[in-house]
C-alpha cells in the first residue's frame, strides 16, 4: 500500500489471524521494517511478532535481510515483501496506445512497455495484444514462475467498476459492455480491477510526497475527464462509476459543435486535445498521425505561433470554467492537470488558474494548489500499482494471498 491510498475494509472470505494480517500490512506499507518496530507500534509481544514474521517468511511472502545501515555491533535485520511473493500486471489503455507494466508486491516496477494500437481495433484484438505482451514481459524478466496476484486495467471511458467493463464509451467503439475484467481474469487466473484511467491517474498523484487531499485530477487528452481522491485517500467513483465524466458537460462557448456522444457543445468537443488539433488543421486520425501531431503542436508552441497559442489559451479558459464549478462542488486541496495537452504547461496551467481564481469564490480557492502532474504519463501506472496493492493487502486480499502462498 502507498501514501494516499485507503486500504479496503471488506470482509474476509475466510478467517484471517488479525495479528498476521496486521504484521503483513505493516511490512507492505513500510510502516515497520523490523521485528522490534512492529512490536513497538502494535503493542504485540515480541514472541507473537516473531511467530507471525517467521510464518510469513516460511510462506515466501516476506524476506528478512541485513540492513545497510551502519551501526555498531550486530547489524539490524530489515523486513520487506519478498520479490518472489507475486506480481502485479497493469495495462493503462489510451486511445492510441496502451502502457504496460509488471511490478512486484513491494511496488517495484520490473518492466514497462507500450503497445501501439488504437482502441478502435476493438477489445478482442487489443486485449489479445496486451495479454500476450504482459506474459512475454514476465518470461523475459524471469518472473514467469511467480504467480500474478492482481491485474489492473485502466480505460479512457466511464467504467462500471463492479462489472469490470466500459459503459457507452464515445471514443471506444465496440467496447460497450465488453467484459474486460472477465477476459483478463480468465487469461491470468488472478483477481482483476478495471477502472477509469483518470481515477488511476488521481491515485498515482495521491501517492506523491507533496500531494494533499482532497485531490482533483483533470486529464486533457482525446477526451476530458476528472479523477477525485477524497480526504480519506479513497477514489470517489459515484453510484454507477460515472463520477468525473466531465467531458460531456456543456461548455459556454461554441455550443454548436457536435460531440462524438451526439450532443452539441460538450467540453470535450471544444477544448480537448483532439479539438485543438482539428481546429489547427493537424491530422490525428491514425496512430502514426497522433505521434506526429504531438510533435507538430509542440513545434508551433515553441515557435510562438499566434494561432496555436490563441487556440490553446481558448481551450484552457473553457476548461477552467468547468473546473471552477468542480472546485466549488468538491472543494479540493490540490488540483492537478495532466494529459498530452497539459504538457504545454505554461499556456494550459496559467489559463486554467486564471479562470478558476476569477470564477470561484475565495473560500474555495484560498488554500487551493493548482499544479501540473508530477508523474506525467506515468501517473496511471503508479496509480494502478497502488490500487492493486490496496486490493492485495485488504482483509479479503490478504486471506487469499495467505491461502495461495
Amino acid at each position: 500500500m502507498q501514501k494516499g491510498v485507503k486500504a479496503s475494509g471488506d470482509d474476509a472470505p475466510a478467517p484471517v489471524a488479525i495479528a498476521l494480517h496486521k504484521v503483513l500490512c505493516m511490512i507492505a506499507d513500510r510502516e515497520a521494517t523490523s521485528r522490534a518496530a512492529i512490536a513497538r507500534l502494535t503493542g504485540l509481544a515480541r514472541s507473537t511478532v516473531s511467530q507471525q514474521v517467521d510464518a510469513l517468511i516460511d510462506l515466501g511472502l516476506v524476506e528478512e535481510t541485513e540492513s545497510s545501515q551502519s551501526v555498531r555491533g550486530r547489524p539490524p535485520r530489515a523486513l520487506a515483501i519478498s520479490p518472489r511473493a507475486g506480481m502485479i500486471a497493469v495495462a493503462d489503455v489510451d486511445v492510441a496506445a496502451t502502457q504496460l507494466a509488471i511490478a512486484d508486491l513491494g511496488g517495484t516496477v520490473i518492466a514497462r512497455e507500450i503497445v501501439t494500437m488504437s482502441v478502435e481495433n476493438g477489445p478482442e484484438e487489443l486485449l489479445a495484444a496486451v495479454t500476450g505482451r504482459l506474459r512475454s514481459m514476465l518470461t523475459e524478466h524471469g518472473h514467469d514462475s511467480v504467480p500474478v496476484r492482481h491485474v489492473v486495467a485502466g480505460l479512457p471511458a466511464p467504467v462500471d467498476f463492479h462489472r469490470g467493463c466500459a459503459v457507452r464509451p464515445p471514443i471506444m467503439p465496440g467496447w460497450d459492455g465488453y467484459p474486460v475484467g472477465d477476459h483478463l481474469r480468465e487469461q491470468f487466473g488472478a483477481p482483476v480491477t478495471v477502472d477509469n484511467d483518470v481515477n488511476l491517474m488521481a491515485l498515482g498523484e495521491a501517492t506523491q510526497e507533496m500531494a494533499d487531499t482532497p485531490l482533483l485530477v483533470i486529464k486533457v487528452a482525446s477526451g476530458i475527464g476528472a479523477g477525485i481522491v477524497t480526504a480519506d485517500g479513497s477514489v470517489h467513483r459515484g453510484a454507477d462509476g460515472a463520477a468525473g465524466d466531465i467531458g460531456h458537460i456543456r461548455a459556454s462557448s461554441r455550443s454548436d459543435v457536435v460531440c462524438r456522444c451526439g450532443k452539441t457543445g460538450c467540453l470535450e468537443a471544444v477544448a480537448s486535445y483532439r479539438a485543438v488539433l482539428t481546429d489547427l488543421g493537424i491530422d490525428s486520425s491514425s496512430v502514426d498521425d497522433r505521434l506526429h501531431a504531438s510533435r507538430e503542436l509542440a513545434r508551433l508552441v515553441a515557435g510562438s505561433d499566434t494561432r496555436a497559442l490563441h487556440r490553446i489559451r481558448q481551450a484552457a479558459a473553457t476548461i477552467g470554467e468547468v473546473v471552477a464549478m468542480l472546485v466549488h462542488t468538491i472543494n479540493p486541496r490540490m488540483l492537478v492537470l495532466g494529459g498530452p495537452l497539459t504538457e504545454l504547461q505554461d499556456e494550459i496551467l496559467s489559463g486554467v488558474r486564471a479562470a478558476v481564481y476569477e470564477q470561484a469564490l475565495p473560500l474555495a480557492t484560498r488554500k487551493l494548489i493548482i499544479t501540473s502532474s508530477q508523474l506525467g504519463s506515468d501517473a496511471g501506472i503508479v496509480g494502478a500499482i497502488a490500487l492493486a496493492s490496496q486490493e492485495i493487502f485488504s482483509r479479503s486480499g490478504a486471506a487469499r494471498l495467505l491461502a495461495e502462498a
